[in-house]
């Protein structure tokens, strides 16, 4: 018996299904915007300085985002299910891709969320200097949250609701004061470097679309809780697409307000150029507004990013990759013991730092199950064509196929820019695979 076929013990309790679009929207806005935002429009203004090139990398970003969303949506309606792109590569590709995929995520989720509580400890301490400890405050906004979630999906589900509800607003509100307040004239362009021109052009430009696609990464986050979504049929379609619509308009309206305010050359010399946006239009107030804002952006994502990596853990426990404890839920519904695996490992990356490793090393893994979960969709409609499909991908094949092809090209830009990583993780999947095995008896002996 493999794991697809095993009957673990069922949980006492069941996931809650409590959750709806706003929910959808929220996670997805959570589990993406962070200090990416704030710190890309400066390092691509320096790498391609051209205004309507890099408004275009932006608006490609979306276009490849949504791309994906309509793929995912599909897969989302017709396998609700809590383990997001494990359940589908398992239920496409079989075990040995769901168990790699599985916790490849999860591990990638951990060091996510510490890497943004730490990243919040910083932001913190510049706000108030006498958190002079980032690693400690980011220990106590990870403890908080897990004691937090441990209470129940309806706390951790508002908490996202509201932080996601006020980021939105204030960038919204950050945007039209842009246009709508006075501010002084931006820097000359003179000041900037020319424009690459052939291969050192396309390297460039390379790049620019990898930084960007990375800030548009966590879109899909609505896709790990189909097992808490109202009705996920009609309900994880609509958190998808208009979480992505909603995240690529904050996005782009944002750059062009920056270079309407900054400037090209202002971006480019900013390290913060949101802030400074901030400080631009309402003076010191508004770089210490944006600031917060920042603190409280990677909270969120922090909060995002352990309801993802709890659901993950969750639902391979459940298939019986794990104890069949950790698929027990509290009567509040959180998994409460995957909580407190997720939240010891995220701790173990915060204190010894090794979280940078950790996300540089499964960037490999993220980016091809980007184009494994697309593959699923052809391969889905091919073994299982009866299987209701509440949703179905819009301009299927075309846009799935192109979905493919950009995660492919993208997945050789990763590879290429950063090869010692992607060499890591190849030889974290070949290792894997003993692993698997050894779960795989495990599950043949329960």
């Amino acid at each position: 018996m493999t794991a697809a076929n095993a009957d673990p013990a069922p949980s006492k309790r069941s996931m809650l299904r409590i959750l709806g679009v706003t929910f959808g929207i929220a996670v997805t806005l959570g589990n993406t915007i962070g200090s990416g935002i704030m710190r890309t429009p400066s390092q691509i203004a320096n790498r391609l300085p051209s205004v309507p090139l890099i408004m275009l990398a932006w608006a490609l970003g979306a276009v490849y985002s949504l791309l994906g969303a309509w793929s995912l949506a599909e897969l989302g309606a017709m396998i609700p299910s809590s383990g997001a792109y494990y359940t589908v590569a398992r239920r496409a590709f079989g075990d040995y891709a769901g168990f790699m995929v599985g916790w490849t995520d999860w591990i990638g989720q951990c060091g996510s969320g510490a890497a943004a509580a730490i990243l919040a400890g910083e932001y913190g301490r510049d706000l108030l200097p006498s958190l002079s400890r980032p690693i400690l405050t980011a220990t106590v906004i990870a403890a908080a949250l897990a004691l937090m979630q441990w209470r129940g999906i309806r706390w951790g589900s508002r908490f996202q609701n509201v932080t996601s509800a006020i980021t939105a607003l204030v960038f919204l509100g950050l945007i039209a004061a842009a246009y709508l307040r006075p501010h002084h004239p931006p820097l000359a362009n003179a000041l900037i470097a020319a424009i690459p021109s052939g291969l050192p052009f396309l390297f460039a430009y390379v790049l620019v679309i990898q930084a960007v696609i990375y800030t548009f990464d966590g879109w899909y986050g609505a896709f790990y809780f189909g097992d808490e979504i109202k009705n996920p049929g009609r309900e994880m379609p609509r958190s998808m697409l208009n979480g992505v619509f909603l995240l690529s308009a904050i996005y782009l309206l944002t750059n062009a307000a920056l270079f309407h305010v900054l400037g090209l050359a202002g971006v480019a010399r900013e390290n913060l150029p949101v802030a400074a946006l901030g400080a631009s239009i309402f003076g010191e107030m508004g770089n210490t507004a944006v600031r917060a804002l920042m603190v409280l952006a990677l909270v969120a994502l922090t909060n995002g990013s352990f309801l993802c990596a709890t659901r993950v853990l969750y639902a391979m426990s459940k298939d019986g990759w794990g104890p069949h404890g950790i698929a027990r839920v509290n009567r509040g519904g959180t998994p409460s013991l995957a909580l407190f695996l997720t939240t010891f490992v995220t701790m173990i990356f915060l204190l010894s730092g090794s979280f940078n490793r950790v996300i540089a090393v499964t960037t490999f893994f993220f980016v091809a199950r980007y184009a494994m979960s697309y593959l699923a969709v052809f391969r889905l409609r091919k073994s299982e064509p009866a299987t209701p499909r509440p949703y179905r991908a819009w301009g299927f094949p075309w846009t799935s196929g192109a979905a493919i092809v950009g995660s492919l090209a993208f997945l050789a830009g990763v590879v290429a820019s950063d090869a010692r990583n992607s060499l890591y993780g190849f030889l974290v999947l070949l290792a894997s695979y003993p692993i698997y095995r050894l779960a795989r008896k495990r599950v043949r002996l329960a």
